[in-house]
């Protein structure tokens, strides 16, 4: 008896010694013989530009278009093509499909001559600028502004300070705004635990791989881990590889933080909470959050460690919008805008909501 178990457990040894060395040996190839993968490959044309910021237009795939074009703004970290991450994971695609006329602000990568610009060069110079080239090319008299992570918190900045602005209506997706309920960030940045100060003056621009080390540290187990365990164990799972790849290359594709806005950023939101407080000033501007009226969709995820769903659900209780809707998406930060409780949830939404109001 014990030796057939021993038979078995040295079979079975060389059973999964033999799997082990078949995953390395097609892990390897996706490393070094695998092209990189493409990503943002929906056909746009570049519109205007300012500095490192483009505006891109989406190529319309329907003859009739939706009246209100849509302008999408994003983060000044990271890029932009995780709202058009891949042909049928992307959700600017989907929204093409629906028939809408999709425009978004690119901020491009910034350079060292850049550390000098704060939150107010992009809120009162880049985004009224992009806006009026929309409407001017669309030929449209409002548009709607959908914005994720921080491209949320400049949408609400700017119409903080333009409530006249001819915007038709918002999306908000993971948008921080109450800074005082961020999670590990609330106490990471604390003023007396993190000295921005000294870091922006040492280091001018923040580089990507500090911004992308700290979010990563907030779940370092699933980033660190888990992360590639999954892909050890799914290798010949060839759409989870596709799906793993091109995911992993906007991970690690991050931009500088303009030094500056970094300071701001810090400073004003997480270590002072100026936004809900109503204290916050762009060039002697007070950005006040009420003077946001239109109708507003505010999507969030609700196991999102990034940007924590009360976070960003305290918008509603900043602004002065008659039609106010939130909705908890089954999702983290980025499944909020890809994968497959996007497509069933975000992305409808979004399509039906724009189309109501």
């Amino acid at each position: 008896m014990m030796n057939q178990n021993y038979q078995d457990f040295m079979e079975n040894f060389k059973k999964e010694t033999e799997k082990n060395f078949q995953r390395l040996d097609r892990l390897s190839k996706l490393i070094h013989q695998m092209p990189e993968p493409q990503v943002g490959l929906t056909p746009k044309e570049v519109i205007w530009t300012k500095n490192k910021a483009r505006l891109l237009h989406f190529i319309p795939v329907k003859e009739k278009l939706h009246p209100v074009p849509i302008l999408m703004i994003y983060a000044l970290i990271n890029r932009a093509y995780i709202l058009d991450l891949a042909p049928g994971n992307s959700m600017v695609e989907y929204l093409l499909d629906q028939g809408f006329d999709v425009y978004m602000l690119d901020w491009g990568t910034a350079g060292p001559e850049d550390k000098n610009n704060n939150l107010d060069n992009y809120v009162l110079d880049y985004v009224p600028r992009a806006i009026k080239k929309v409407l001017q090319f669309s030929k449209a008299k409002e548009l709607t502004l959908t914005s994720y992570c921080m491209g949320g918190t400049l949408a609400a900045l700017y119409m903080g300070v333009n409530p006249k602005a001819p915007v038709r209506n918002m999306v908000f997706l993971a948008s921080p705004i109450d800074f005082e309920k961020a999670g590990l960030y609330t106490n990471w940045l604390n003023e007396k635990n993190f000295n921005i100060d000294k870091m922006v003056d040492v280091m001018g621009n923040i580089p990507a791989e500090a911004i992308d080390f700290g979010n990563k540290l907030l779940k370092p187990v699933t980033n660190f881990y888990s992360a590639y365990t999954s892909l050890w164990d799914r290798i010949w799972d060839q759409e989870f590889v596709d799906n793993w790849r091109v995911l992993n290359k906007w991970v690690n594709d991050g931009t500088p933080f303009p030094g500056e806005a970094f300071r701001q950023w810090v400073k004003e939101f997480y270590q002072r909470n100026k936004l809900v407080k109503g204290e916050l000033l762009l060039r002697g501007k007070k950005v006040d959050l009420k003077n946001i009226k239109c109708p507003v969709l505010n999507l969030t995820g609700k196991t999102d460690h990034i940007v924590p769903e009360n976070q960003s659900i305290a918008l509603g209780k900043c602004i002065r919008s008659k039609v106010y809707e939130h909705v908890s998406v089954p999702s983290g930060h980025v499944s909020l805008v890809i994968g497959k409780h996007a497509k069933k949830i975000t992305w409808p939404k979004i399509s039906s909501w724009l189309i109501a109001n």
